[in-house]
């Protein structure tokens, strides 16, 4: 029996890593002064001159104060300006409207990712379309009063829900669809229903996706003052409106030091729930937005 014989076997070496070039190198060292540049020096400007004296503060710079008075100054706005008022009227707004929109806009994600008819295509598209439409000021107060909810944070939560019920849409229903629908047939053989089904499997899905939209409806109902002042102005007060109110007032005329350190508290709640949702912003933003 013959053994039939192969030519030597040749290993084809791996060519050596080319030299990066001079531009590749200094690419991330470029974003990096990017990022600096844009996030850096604005936060950097916010929290010297809230530590800086008044008369330090007249010309805000980048200068850091002679001798810092941050927690004075805090203090000061914590007192004269109202804070724990406008905090409180703050979350009265946010909370229930973060809550309701998220409900809602989850429930109605999931109904329109399982259910592919032309009437939910249509829809998802008007439902989309709140993105980058504006809604009418003038429609949305006049509609307030003739329900009789113009003035009350009744009226404020409905109009935040309306508002970014589009945005809550749009990241959960591409994520929905991502879902293996095998998971929901198998709870239905159990004896599920639409509501457990949703409730059970679903939503427990749906945790990465809803903190990236916790973290934009937040973001956006915090530091609104637009809506608010048309819609709830003089009756109650949210900490944008409140600062809006006291500056045009002349309490803090020429007090930069008190406008930057109000800025602080009034950031800090965010910060927080940054801190939280953080390790999910990521992963829902690519779940919602690319699948």
């Amino acid at each position: 029996m013959t053994v039939p014989s192969y030519g030597p076997t040749t290993h084809r070496r791996t060519p050596p890593p080319r030299p990066r070039g001079l531009a590749a190198r200094l690419r991330p060292i470029a974003v990096i002064a990017l990022v600096v540049l844009v996030m850096g020096v604005p936060l950097w400007l916010v929290v010297v001159t809230a530590g800086k004296s008044q008369a330090e503060a007249l010309s805000p710079d980048l200068s850091l104060p002679t001798r810092w008075q941050l927690w004075q100054n805090l203090a000061q706005v914590w007192q004269q300006g109202e804070v724990p008022a406008a905090l409180l009227g703050s979350l009265l707004v946010v909370a229930p409207s973060v809550a309701l929109v998220l409900t809602l806009g989850s429930m109605a994600s999931w109904v329109l990712a399982r259910r592919a008819t032309r009437l939910n295509a249509v829809l998802y598209a008007l439902a989309i379309s709140g993105i980058v439409l504006p809604p009418a000021v003038v429609t949305i107060v006049l509609l307030l009063r003739q329900l009789g909810l113009a003035g009350s944070p009744l009226g404020m939560i409905g109009v935040y829900t309306g508002i970014y019920m589009s945005t809550v849409i749009f990241f959960v229903t591409g994520f929905v669809r991502s879902v293996p629908i095998a998971l929901e047939e198998a709870a239905r053989m159990d004896g599920a229903g639409p509501v457990r089904v949703f409730v059970s499997v679903i939503l427990p899905l749906l945790r990465p996706v809803l903190a990236t939209a916790t973290i934009l409806i937040c973001l956006y109902v915090w530091n609104d003052v637009f809506y608010a002042f048309f819609v709830i102005g003089g009756r109650l007060d949210t900490l944008p409106l409140n600062l809006f109110q006291v500056a045009n007032a002349g309490l803090y005329l020429d007090n930069w030091h008190l406008i930057f350190a109000y800025i602080i508290l009034m950031s800090l709640p965010l910060l927080v729930v940054f801190a939280v949702a953080q390790r999910r912003i990521i992963s829902g933003i690519t779940g919602g937005a690319v699948k």
